[in-house]
């Protein structure tokens, strides 16, 4: 199947932040088993070499149990780099000798959205496991296939949620599990910065998607619907400036902020609940994550009626310690415990199948000038 692209020692899985002051291991899905760790190299075939390829050939490459065979791309000129980089890897321009090598073991997909499903299909087809870069497909019929395509041939099927792998999104994720923030409210998140432009998805499609698969991990439920406006400031362009809300039960509301027209680089989220809120600012050097014992409080007294229903609580705030360790390495480690073991990704195919259908309502009420549009299940 022909596809036209357009396209150091181990180091083990860090200990993840649990608890404030306090370190514990990592949870068992991102941790490598001790009894696998001697098995043989898994040999990668890389298809895409542009923008965030190169990222993801040279942390596969710092893992001795992986053995990247292979990188293609349809340009040479890539591909010169790629072998200037890593001069043992082999190159080509014909991702189909990826396909049918029996020596290959696993594909993973860096290439446009469009053609994610048809390289993924086949790779699947041929016997691989996949890992693919966001979002997983263009439509959630596409990822359903896949899904099912992978289930079919006992095969990973994960996709390249970074963040989700990050200390601070997975202390995050603690916290809102644990309770702490208590009843949740709002979920705020802006993700601006000048370019990069694409032009075969919008900035939705584009940025909002890390916002939306960090969102989907730490409340672990879909949206029940979706209000999307934007503009595009480029004749004949994506949309390059969107605001998306998320309608949850429980009265809960999310927003999310993309903007490829900003002057400065912005990447912030703000989680609040009527006993904790957390601010989350992945640009941070040291504390990503701050939590502020700050809220409100309802009066129950019923001469309250009369005065002031609200109370404001002020307290202090702490900046848990998180894991600094890059996401993106944990992800390939991950990917790794999971090709061995045949176990389910955290970001498997139903965690991207889940983002692209708040993306596919958002287009729709796009479409509509922000008409709220129910999120299909």
């Amino acid at each position: 199947m022909s596809v036209d692209l357009d396209a150091t020692p181990q180091v083990a899985v860090e200990r993840l932040a649990v608890g404030r002051g306090t370190v514990a291991p990592a949870p068992a899905a991102l941790r490598p088993s001790p009894s696998e760790i001697a098995a043989p190299a898994v040999r990668v075939g890389v298809i895409g070499y542009g923008y965030w390829g190169p990222n993801l050939v040279r942390n596969l490459c710092e893992v001795p149990d992986f053995d990247v065979a292979v990188v293609s791309d349809r340009r040479p000129q890539r591909l010169a780099q790629a072998k200037q980089r890593h001069p043992t890897v082999t190159t080509t321009t014909d991702c189909n000798e990826i396909f049918a090598s029996s020596a290959i073991d696993a594909v993973v997909i860096v290439t446009p959205v469009s053609t994610h499903f048809d390289l993924a299909l086949a790779a699947l087809r041929a016997g691989k496991h996949v890992l693919i870069t966001k979002p997983v497909t263009a439509s959630a019929e596409q990822a359903v296939t896949l899904i099912e395509a992978a289930a079919e041939v006992n095969r990973v099927l994960m996709v390249d949620h970074t963040f989700i792998y990050t200390g601070a999104v997975q202390r995050i994720h603690d916290l809102v599990e644990s309770g702490a923030l208590g009843q949740l409210y709002y979920y705020d998140s802006v993700r601006v910065n000048l370019g990069l432009f694409q032009h075969d998805v919008n900035v939705l499609w584009d940025l909002a998607v890390h916002d939306l698969a960090i969102m989907d991990y730490i409340l672990g439920e879909l949206p029940r619907a979706v209000a999307a406006t934007g503009a595009s400031h480029i004749p004949g362009q994506p949309v390059d400036v969107a605001y998306l809300t998320c309608f949850f039960s429980e009265n809960v509301l999310a927003h999310h902020h993309v903007n490829w027209l900003a002057p400065m680089k912005v990447r912030r989220t703000l989680i609040g609940g009527d006993r904790q809120m957390i601010v989350y600012d992945d640009l941070e050097p040291s504390e990503k994550v701050k939590v502020y014992d700050k809220g409100i409080t309802l009066s129950a007294e019923p001469e309250a009626i009369y005065q002031s229903l609200v109370g404001y609580r002020t307290g202090d705030m702490w900046a848990p310690q998180v894991s600094l360790t890059e996401g993106l390495h944990v992800e390939v480690m991950h990917f790794l415990d999971c090709v061995r073991r045949g176990s389910r990704p955290l970001t498997d195919g139903e965690s991207g199948l889940r983002v692209v259908r708040i993306l596919e309502a958002a287009t729709r009420s796009l479409a509509q000038n922000g008409q709220p549009v129910s999120v299909e299940t």
